[in-house]
């Protein structure tokens, strides 16, 4: 696509310099990756910002560059060197435009489906993708543990990529024949406007709770940035929310496009009922226009039921038979990290993606309500570092309250020291049922070694992530597998 076309897609203050009548070869925010004939956005990043970087673009072969700093670099380089300054209000909106018409709107080809929510992005995703490939479509998918084309993983870094690479990846999804997507947005892409310009078939809103407060400061803000999503439904798609979530009122105030509730109370459209589950899965109801649909999974709780029935209404309303649904939902793999359960004899370890106070009350209420008092919990947990600190004494008082026994350790402290992030923690626990071990092996080591033989233990925090960060510095770990190894010894 030329560069002259590509610049009618955005909102343009001014265009200076020369705009050559090239293809384009590519869109990039980061200096490093620029190619030759390519265009160049500068974005202002919370560290970093991509104006200081604009002749190293150019250097490298960049022939336009998209900026909304006016004083960044003077015209006379972008004349000297042949190459267009594209002046915009929001580089951020505006890489979204420029990706949007690169791309050739490859959203509006594929029927793209958005999730988003505190918890259950990724488990709704993964049933969804589930039903759709039961019904025979090639399913695409963007998200927190990784990206699919049909059956192809692609390994992921952020839950809910930047608009270029976003809509990269749809595209080659496109060509490799997905007619339909399901994505993770989380909150961070609505309030960096990762998803502009995308025009989504269909929205899920999961549920919320305080989280990410290190990056939106309240939790309106945080509320505002889900509800983006919604506000941003045309008519001739749908949403689905969560009618016994309290702020659900919030998020669909305002609709446009048509809305179908999902959840316990009996005015849902889908009106979950009769929930059972223990170790080995889940079992419950759907009610949906005056008929019950019997549901069972493997995934195991009234939260994985609640994530069965977004998907349920979801892919129904996307015109999927309700009985391929079921399917699609019982055949839905266990999805790594989310309530994954590993074992020796009686002795169970859940490993789970628990990470704020919300999501490890619900995962141990869960435990609690299969084991009731007749095997000991432990919980081994700690919190990740140069993140929402008020989460961490609520969520050492929640462990303390509904576990036996609780090991405060390590999660990722990234550049915080991991004793003064446990030390936050145990401000929030009262009683004395609680140890240190700082070291997060040795505390899995622990638990697994000393607990009694019937003991059911969780491992909160990581889930599915195979790393840990300390000091910026990666390091390959794997909750799973360090229990799995103790656990055979």
């Amino acid at each position: 696509m030329e560069l002259t076309e590509l610049i009618n897609s955005l909102h343009v203050i001014q265009v200076a310099g020369n705009v050559q009548r090239k293809d384009v070869t590519g869109i990039f925010y980061d200096s490093r990756k620029v190619v030759k004939g390519s265009v160049f956005v500068a974005i202002k990043g919370f560290n970093v910002d991509g104006h200081r970087y604009i002749n190293e673009a150019i250097r490298k072969g960049a022939i336009a560059v998209v900026l909304e700093n006016n004083d960044a670099v003077p015209d006379d380089i972008f004349i000297h060197t042949e190459s267009a300054k594209i002046l915009v209000k929001d580089s951020r909106l505006a890489m979204g435009e420029i990706s949007r018409g690169f791309y050739k709107n490859v959203s509006e080809k594929i029927n793209l489906i958005g999730i988003t929510g505190t918890k259950g992005k990724t488990t709704t995703s993964f049933i969804v993708k589930s039903i759709f490939e039961t019904a025979g479509l090639k399913t695409g998918l963007l998200g927190t543990i990784a990206n699919y084309i049909g059956d192809k993983k692609i390994e992921s870094s952020l839950t809910t990529p930047e608009s270029n690479d976003l809509n990269k990846l749809l595209f080659e999804m496109y060509r490799n024949n997905c007619t339909h997507v399901v994505m993770e947005v989380s909150s961070h892409a609505l309030a960096l406007k990762r998803v502009h310009g995308l025009r989504f078939f269909a929205a899920v809103f999961t549920n919320i709770s305080s989280d990410h407060l290190d990056f939106h400061k309240t939790f309106e803000n945080y509320l505002s940035a889900k509800k983006i999503l919604f506000d941003n439904l045309d008519l001739s798609a749908f949403g689905i929310y969560n009618i016994d979530d309290k702020s659900s009122p919030k998020i669909i105030e305002n609709r446009v496009a048509p809305l179908y509730s999902t959840g316990k109370s009996p005015d849902a459209d889908f009106f979950i009922k009769n929930i059972l589950y223990d170790l080995n899965g889940t079992n419950f109801s759907i009610r949906y226009n005056h008929k019950d649909y019997q549901v069972s999974t493997a995934l195991v709780g009234e939260f994985n039921a609640y994530n069965a029935a977004f998907a349920f209404a979801v892919t129904t309303l996307s015109g999927i038979d309700p009985q391929t649904a079921i399917e699609g939902i019982r055949k839905t793999p266990q999805v790594p990290g989310r309530f994954e359960i590993t074992g020796r004899g009686n002795k169970k370890v859940i490993v789970d993606y628990s990470h704020n106070a919300d999501s490890l009350e619900k995962t141990l209420l869960a435990i609690r309500n299969i084991v009731q008092h007749d095997h000991p919990v432990y919980t081994v947990f700690g919190c990740g570092g140069n993140r929402d600190r008020t989460k961490r004494p609520v969520m050492g008082r929640i462990a303390s309250e509904l576990s036996d026994k609780v090991i405060i350790t390590s999660d990722n402290p990234r550049n915080e020291n991991p004793m003064d992030i446990i030390r936050e923690i145990e401000q929030g626990i009262s009683r004395k049922n609680y140890e240190i071990i700082e070291n997060r092996e040795q505390a899995i080591k622990s638990a697994v070694e000393k607990s009694e033989s019937d003991a059911v233990i969780l491992i909160a925090g990581k889930g599915h992530e195979t790393y840990q960060e300390i000091k910026g510095v990666r390091k390959h770990f794997s909750d799973r597998e360090v229990a799995d190894k103790y656990l055979s010894l």
